[in-house]
């Protein structure tokens, strides 16, 4: 059996083990003071990445590994978008990070969390995805404590609670889907579902995407995200809220489209469900929250339901996967440019405190503006092209009225985020400046990259769609 060996074929994943493997072994012999070494290691792992990754990008796509691993659009793409993000998030973390005593460690474990996000969307093999289910899961564990306050404490032991719940429930549906179908592999799955019991593939794909929706944040599986983004540092609030989601929701889509295409279990409508609760939920729970990094972790949860429209049409439209893919760059930058604002102002913890913020800081409070205004869906963020596409597919795939319950929670969402945004430009008593001071100059670098990315991004879109169109497998 020829098992299609080629490590070449894997040269991101291999640099970002590379890159965790030997950080840990520097940072253990290096004093407090040099560690950041191995942050310098971190980053030349993602470049590299990067750049073996726009270098696959014009290969013909293939699995390796015995078809246990895809190397196609959806997989480029994520890696794109997941290596770019860790470099964000490294940097806006340095601020609160340096010459931290365990500064090595949450280096390692970013890069490790990067892994197991990629790892996901290109596992072709039910095992593999628990697999890497787990190891997108475990290091983030850790981070949401790395502060060992209190908060953090409770934030990640109900994250590893919960954790621990759903990837049962995957390990269950693996084991159920297995029994049906005689296999775990996505193809032969794919021929040997459709002839099986009817119960049977319905609870296994149930607890299989009951998994995926943890690592997601979406309904029902929500309830971690508000405790964890606030309870854990804004660094670790903005990988947790962002890299895993798009890992898991492309992971979802190639389930679905791969192994699921001709069963008789109606998933387009289970999905098209999901997605309803989680873009409304999400939206009704931010309307009256205060606490700005609260307000964004259902942000993030209203923002999974719009990217679930895409999923829920994988086989329907073939304006799917380009909305999908899309969709995850674009929240990728926005998101986290929100919260890298929100790093650079560590003591402003509630929408008040940003008040005066646009005398203060004008060119924070304009990333501020356009990365809640594009979280919305303002022209010309990329959000926006992001949604257009995803409501698009929506249409095309036979979802309309999903449409329209999406375009509504649009509407409804502008209420909260123009709340911050109002709040920015009223003036603020001398008493509360302090709020307002900044934490040092990478987050705030950070924070102006990622709002000319959703700008940028938003502008180029015309070009960056047909480069993410191909298809899941040769």
């Amino acid at each position: 059996m020829n098992m299609n060996e080629n490590p070449a074929a894997l040269i991101p994943e291999l640099a970002l083990v590379a890159g965790a493997v030997l950080g840990l072994l520097l940072g253990s012999w290096l004093p407090r003071h040099r560690q950041w070494w191995v942050r310098v290691l971190a980053t030349i792992a993602c470049a590299v990445g990067l750049a073996a990754t726009a270098v696959a990008m014009r290969a013909v796509p293939e699995t390796v590994f015995g078809g246990s691993f895809a190397v196609d659009t959806a997989t480029n793409a994520v890696r794109f978008i997941v290596l770019a993000a860790t470099l964000l998030v490294l940097c806006l973390s340095i601020d609160t990070v340096d010459s931290h005593h365990r500064e090595t460690e949450f280096y390692v474990l970013v890069q490790l969390g990067a892994l197991g996000t990629i790892m996901l969307v290109g596992a072709l093999d039910l095992l593999l995805l628990v697999a890497a289910y787990l190891l997108a899961s475990l290091p983030l564990y850790a981070l949401a404590g790395f502060a060992k306050n209190a908060r953090g404490t409770e934030a990640s032991l109900k994250y590893y609670l919960m954790g621990a719940l759903f990837g049962v429930f995957m390990l269950t549906g693996v084991t159920v889907l297995y029994g049906a179908g005689g296999a775990t592999d996505y193809a032969t799955l794919a021929r040997t579902l459709p002839g099986a019991s009817h119960a049977a593939v319905a609870i296994g794909v149930l607890a299989v995407l009951a998994g995926l929706l943890f690592k997601i944040g979406g309904v029902p599986a929500h309830f971690w995200v508000p405790d964890v983004t606030e309870g854990a540092t804004t660094p670790v609030a903005a990988f947790v809220t962002t890299v895993p989601k798009i890992g898991a929701l492309a992971a979802a889509y190639r389930l679905v489209a791969e192994a699921l295409p001709a069963v008789s279990l109606d998933w387009p409508l289970l999905i098209a469900i999901l997605a309803t609760p989680s873009m409304t939920l999400g939206n009704l729970a931010a309307f009256f929250q205060d606490n700005v990094r609260r307000l964004l972790a259902y942000s993030t949860i209203s923002q999974v339901g719009y990217v679930l429209m895409a999923v829920a049409v994988a086989t329907r439209s073939d304006l799917a996967l380009p909305a999908l893919l899309f969709y995850l760059a674009a929240y990728a930058v926005t998101n986290l440019g929100a919260f890298a604002v929100v790093a650079e102002l560590p003591h402003a913890l509630r929408i008040t405190d940003y008040r005066g913020l646009a005398r203060r800081h004008p060119g924070l409070a304009a990333v501020l503006i356009v990365c809640l205004l594009g979280l919305v869906g303002t022209p010309p963020t990329a959000v926006f092209l992001g949604k257009l596409e995803v409501f698009a597919a929506s249409i095309d795939g036979d979802l309309t009225w999903l449409a329209v319950i999406a375009v509504v929670n649009t509407v409804a969402s502008l209420f909260y985020y123009l709340r911050w945004i109002a709040s920015t430009f009223l003036a603020a008593p001398d008493r509360e400046q302090n709020a307002l001071v900044p934490a040092g100059r990478f987050a705030a670098l950070g924070a102006y990259t990622a709002g000319i990315a959703s700008l940028a991004l938003g502008v180029a879109g015309g070009l960056v769609l047909p480069l993410i169109s191909g298809s899941l497998l040769p």
